[in-house]
């Protein structure tokens, strides 16, 4: 069972940018799929940003939310087991609890059913990013 540790949240003024790390251990087979959400209050838990590398593929796939689009990204260190998004051009609106996930993924096509907003069995228990206008 995979175990996920979120940490490099913070509060930045916008405009501003942070780097949120999220470290994976204790899975034993497969690939993983992962991935970030966050909520805000009131809102629905939105999914950003996925990243897959597994058999079969020579670079990494990512997939975004438009509301991140050319602002975020998605890299993945695979010796350090470690995921990391790179947030800039920070924004008010993109004040949440952010999470990552982790979900088994065999292929690429079912990697592509899970990034960025599917279903994932693994979750981290959170980092606050707060945007100051």
């Amino acid at each position: 069972q995979a175990q996920l540790v979120e940490s490099g949240g913070g509060s930045v003024p916008e405009g501003g940018s942070l780097r949120l790390s999220c470290v994976a251990s204790g899975y034993t087979s497969g690939s993983l799929c992962m991935g970030w959400f966050r909520e805000a209050p009131g809102k629905e838990r939105e999914g950003i940003a996925g990243i897959y590398t597994g058999e079969g593929v020579t670079r990494s796939v990512t997939r975004y939310a438009s509301s991140v689009k050319g602002r975020f990204s998605i890299s993945q260190d695979n010796v350090a087991n470690t995921v990391y998004l790179q947030m800039n051009n920070l924004k008010p609106e993109d004040t949440a609890m952010y999470y990552c996930a982790a979900e088994t993924c065999m292929t690429q096509i079912q990697a592509l059913a899970v990034i960025p907003g599917g279903t994932y069995s693994y979750w981290g228990q959170g980092t606050q990013v707060t945007v100051a206008s």
